[in-house]
């Protein structure tokens, strides 16, 4: 079974929703200074080191990642990732001045947090973009190697979480861990290999008959099982 392509409206309306989820989430990280991995861990704590916001420090460390995605995945991939952490970006800087948060169970803060970037990242693969960062080589390694973006994102955050016990109490890192946990286990269970996937795919090459011929470049959208 073969996926449709989504219209653009479609795209637009998706990833402005998925950018509001992970906005939101990351709020609700900030406020218990929670740390998330990837990309967006190191833009936490590059605001806790220097005077730059989440937003513009977010930004920044994924334009390097973006050379990955246009040369090994895919030209619409890469600008609906362009899209998506540009979206980010701007979100998280002005959010505070549309919601105030003055008391939250930090309990709450990283699973619910944890919830919302995960649901979000989910609403991104499935329109065929990300967070960018180590997320797009999470989805080149599960796409190449079948190796689920999941388990990898756990891996990497579980070392850039390790490290920031140096910075950081252990407690705020124990929940940390919590909500790293809860967005990539979401992750894991709803993005398997040979469901959505993040970029177009090659289509398996076929005999040709004598009659009939097949263009090889031709691409499709991974299947949903």
């Amino acid at each position: 079974m073969q996926f449709p392509t989504h219209r653009f409206y479609e795209d637009v309306l998706a990833l402005f929703c998925a950018g509001v989820m992970v906005s939101f989430g990351v709020m609700l990280f900030n406020s218990h200074s929670l740390i998330t991995g990837g990309t967006a861990g190191l833009a936490i704590i590059g605001m806790h080191l220097t005077s730059m916001s989440f937003g513009t420090l977010f930004f920044l460390v994924n334009i390097p990642f973006y050379v990955i995605a246009w040369t090994q995945l895919s030209k619409r991939f890469t600008v609906n990732t362009f899209i998506s952490v540009s979206l980010v970006s701007l979100l998280s800087t002005y959010m505070p001045q549309l919601i105030t948060i003055e008391s939250v169970h930090p309990v709450f803060a990283a699973t619910v947090g944890g919830m919302l970037i995960g649901v979000g990242l989910l609403i991104m693969f499935r329109h065929k973009s990300s967070l960018g960062g180590l997320g797009i080589l999470a989805l080149y390694l599960q796409n190449k190697y079948s190796i689920r973006a999941g388990n990898f994102g756990l891996l990497v955050d579980t070392i850039i979480l390790s490290s920031s016990l140096m910075m950081f109490s252990w407690d705020v890192v124990a929940l940390s861990v919590l909500g790293a946990i809860t967005l990539n286990s979401l992750i894991a269970v709803n993005h398997k290999p040979g469901r959505y996937q993040a970029y177009l795919t090659p289509k398996p090459i076929k005999k040709a008959s004598n009659d009939q011929s097949f263009d090889l470049d031709k691409t499709v959208w991974g299947n949903f099982k």
